[in-house]
């Protein structure tokens, strides 16, 4: 638990870095992330021998679709710094529907390799895989809103 409570608040520090942030800190801030939040998930899920690859192999691909959708979430996060001293009823529409979107791919994704998890291995190892994954992205959910102001309606 203790890596766990160190990656929680290397999310926080590196969280959501600023809203001005270019893809390669991107890319820097997701590696460093992805291979601490491994060191975590490989203490926390105990795969035998017979499944190790398997599980490693779904979850090195999992881990790319994740980190688009993570870059995905910055891009939106740098819209509505963008976006938040002039939102228009327009602009408040299409980002909540992309937020919302992204939301609803991020969770089908977490789901989808649940499956093939639980497949290739077994329903407790998929199981931990769900409650890690789960517990992440309400930590990362939860560190974005506290974060972000909300929009002020106009006056």
């Amino acid at each position: 638990m203790k890596k766990l409570s160190l990656l929680l608040v290397s999310l926080v520090m590196f969280g959501f870095v600023n809203a001005q942030t270019n893809k390669e800190e991107v890319d820097l801030v997701q590696s460093i992330f992805g291979m601490e939040k491994k060191a975590v998930v490989a203490d926390f899920i105990k795969v035998d021998a017979a499944q190790k690859d398997a599980f490693w192999a779904l979850y090195d691909a999992y881990e790319v679709a994740r980190k688009e959708n993570g870059k995905q979430r910055f891009e939106l996060m740098k819209q509505y710094a963008e976006n938040y001293d002039k939102m228009t009823n327009e602009t408040a529409a299409t980002w909540t529907k992309d937020v919302i979107k992204l939301s609803a791919a991020t969770d089908k994704l977490i789901v989808t390799y649940q499956k093939k998890i639980s497949k290739a291995t077994n329903p407790v190892v998929a199981l931990q895989f769900y409650q890690m994954e789960n517990y992440f992205l309400t930590a990362i959910r939860s560190s974005i809103l506290s974060d972000i102001p909300f929009v002020q309606g106009k006056k």
